[in-house]
């Protein structure tokens, strides 16, 4: 146990996706920089394990989109600080059946205001290019030709790799158990010792009120413990990049997949579809219902995507906008914190860089985006806000 007081320029508490990456961007600005996480480093307790995320400059709102602009380009950043490759693009389909209440047309405004390329798609269309896909007549479709996959796991096992490098210092298995904030620093407090900092950030996600209750702030939060399945295809080449396409099912329930990556399965989930849990209490075991749901979607909708061979599960922290939280701590201001309500890992690395530059100029705080995705706006302060997840 250190019996000292070790002091650092900023302390981030998380070393999930969006932790990992402010630990990295930290570190490579100067920044001396410890990083701690509460479980082992890549533990599957979170959102940020297992293979594939989506990455798309589809969004149903032209400030997210133009959010995306800048996370293709920190993407290629970090592609060529590791010296890996984490970006396959695949092409990506957005669904809308007949009669969904789920409006397309938010999604191609979007991006037309933002002058990004797309094509909207007939059902015939859909089936001409898609066969794979077996979509009920009315169904209308945007593509967009950018869209991709990134590695959940790997990518950010590289962002800690890297902030090691550049002098960052992460210990795992020590959670923060207190923060005292005051004018001059913050005070950090684990099982193991205690830590001073200028600047604290926290990237905890479904844990988050637990460091912030005692700072006199409570996000509501809604945490799901979701669950994604891998499909057997009988001839896996249909379903290969290239052959076909990233997709979303815009519809009540709402869908995902992906094509084949990394073995010669597919995967599939459906989005917010879990129970609600304590993240402390989530089961991690394979939930039947929620697969026999999928299951039965997939075969009518995908019927040669095969039988399921195995799923994993995952942690949605949501807030009731689902929108980001993106800012200092009213009150203590010292204190950042970066949530991603269960759609950020596409924006992991942008995620990191904006957090490094708010921890170093508290001015950007009233500019796009940060501005948008305060602690103190209406979403997370009026408990009659209404709530809407659609992404």
């Amino acid at each position: 146990m250190n019996t000292g007081t070790e002091s650092f320029d900023v302390i981030v508490v998380g070393l999930g996706g969006l932790g990992s990456a402010t630990a990295w961007h930290l570190a490579e600005s100067g920044r001396s920089v410890l990083a701690l996480e509460q479980f082992g480093i890549g533990h599957e307790r979170g959102a940020s394990h297992d293979t594939s995320r989506i990455l798309r400059h589809s969004y149903h709102r032209p400030d997210y989109v133009r959010l995306t602009r800048h996370a293709y380009d920190d993407w290629a950043r970090l592609e060529q600080a590791a010296g890996e490759r984490f970006v396959t693009r695949t092409g990506g389909v957005d669904l809308r059946p007949p009669r969904s209440s789920l409006p397309l047309d938010d999604y191609w405004r979007s991006l037309d205001a933002e002058g990004i390329p797309y094509e909207l798609l007939s059902t015939e269309e859909v089936r001409a290019g898609w066969p794979q896909i077996a979509v009920p007549d009315g169904t209308t479709a945007m593509f967009q030709e950018r869209t991709s996959i990134v590695p959940a796991a790997r990518s950010t096992a590289a962002m800690q790799r890297l902030a090691v490098a550049a002098g960052a210092v992460l210990r795992d298995e020590e959670p923060v158990t207190g923060l005292r904030h005051g004018a001059r620093g913050v005070e950090v407090v684990t099982p193991k010792g205690r830590y001073s900092a200028e600047r604290v950030v926290l990237c905890t996600d479904a844990w988050a009120n637990v460091l912030l209750g005692p700072l006199g702030w409570q996000v509501p939060l809604t945490v799901l413990e979701e669950q994604v399945t891998y499909f057997e295809p009988g001839d896996p080449a249909r379903f290969a990049p290239g052959a076909f396409p990233v997709w979303i099912w815009l519809d009540d329930p709402s869908f995902y997949g992906f094509p084949t990556y990394g073995e010669a399965t597919v995967k599939a989930g459906q989005d917010c579809g879990g129970p609600e849990v304590l993240p402390e209490k989530r089961s991690g075991t394979t939930d039947p219902q929620m697969l026999q749901v999928l299951s039965r979607f997939m075969a009518e909708r995908f019927p040669g995507s095969g039988k399921a061979v195995r799923s994993k599960r995952c942690l949605y922290t949501l807030t009731p906008d689902r929108d980001f939280v993106l800012g200092a701590v009213p009150g203590a201001e010292r204190i950042l914190v970066g949530l991603g309500a269960a759609h950020a890992f596409k924006f992991a690395p942008t995620f990191g860089r904006l957090l490094s530059d708010l921890s170093q100029d508290a001015s950007l705080a009233s500019t796009e985006p940060y501005a948008t995705f305060r602690l103190d706006r209406p979403a997370l302060t009026d408990p009659d806000h209404p709530v809407n997840w659609m992404t």
